[in-house]
């Protein structure tokens, strides 16, 4: 491959292949469309033969001695490259940190709060920079935010990990968590998890709308049953006789 540097100083790097007749050597290194190795070759009888399988000459090794090129679908291959391009970019995701403060003597409920929040990212697949701030004499107990942060990567050990070992800076204590999963894969099971609650909801709304038609139609039929049913009057109690 021929790497050309774009008209921008420091810009990216692309790569662009030579095909068919903007190859210009005398010889090259031919590969077939299967891997198969034919050997040096003349230029002529290497585009002779792209030409005979309905196939492209490809340029794949500019700096070789001679250069290597395949017979290959260029099309196809620039199509599929495309794709490959497209689904490592959908796949990237960038490194999201997110941050969440406590005190040293935090309340209980306030605690399990924000333990939530950071079982929510991790679920998400971010990171957590967990934050102890120190005021006043809490500063001589550093044991305190130690044993807390301790606590919390225990608490969450299902979702992430201890990344980043608690460290004193300055009045805070600071430790980073990992998720165990990376975002792409949490993405998934979030949204898997969104799904199974909406078939769920649904599942129980049908149920309630049977059971409601279930209803009804038990009490038109109670109601039909009253209705056919003649109601006795005076005549019907007087004897015959």
């Amino acid at each position: 491959m021929a790497p050309v540097k774009t008209n921008n100083p420091g810009g990216p790097i692309t790569i662009e292949l030579r095909v068919n007749e903007r190859i210009r050597v005398p010889e090259v290194r031919l590969v077939g469309p299967n891997g198969e190795q034919v050997g040096i070759v003349r230029i002529e009888d290497a585009l002779r033969l792209a030409q005979e399988a309905d196939l492209d000459l490809v340029e794949v090794a500019a700096t070789a001695r001679p250069p290597v090129c395949k017979l290959m679908d260029f099309g196809k291959y620039k199509y599929e490259t495309a794709q490959k391009a497209r689904e490592s970019r959908r796949n990237q995701t960038n490194t999201v940190i997110k941050e969440m403060k406590l005190r040293p003597k935090i309340d209980p409920h306030d605690y399990e709060t924000k333990k939530g929040h950071v079982v929510r990212f991790l679920r998400a697949g971010d990171k957590v920079k967990i934050t102890i701030m120190f005021r006043g004499r809490e500063q001589s107990r550093p044991e305190l935010g130690f044993r807390l942060l301790q606590r919390l990567a225990e608490d969450v050990s299902e979702l992430g990990f201890v990344e980043s070992s608690p460290r004193q800076d300055g009045r805070n204590m600071i430790m980073v968590l990992g998720p165990h999963k990376k975002k792409s894969e949490a993405r998934v099971d979030v949204e898997a998890e969104k799904a199974k609650k909406l078939a769920e909801h649904e599942a129980e709304q049908e149920a309630e709308r049977k059971e409601r038609a279930e209803q009804l139609q038990q009490h038109e039929a109670e109601r039909a049953a009253g209705a056919t049913k003649k109601p006795k009057g005076p005549a019907d109690n007087l004897d015959p006789e």
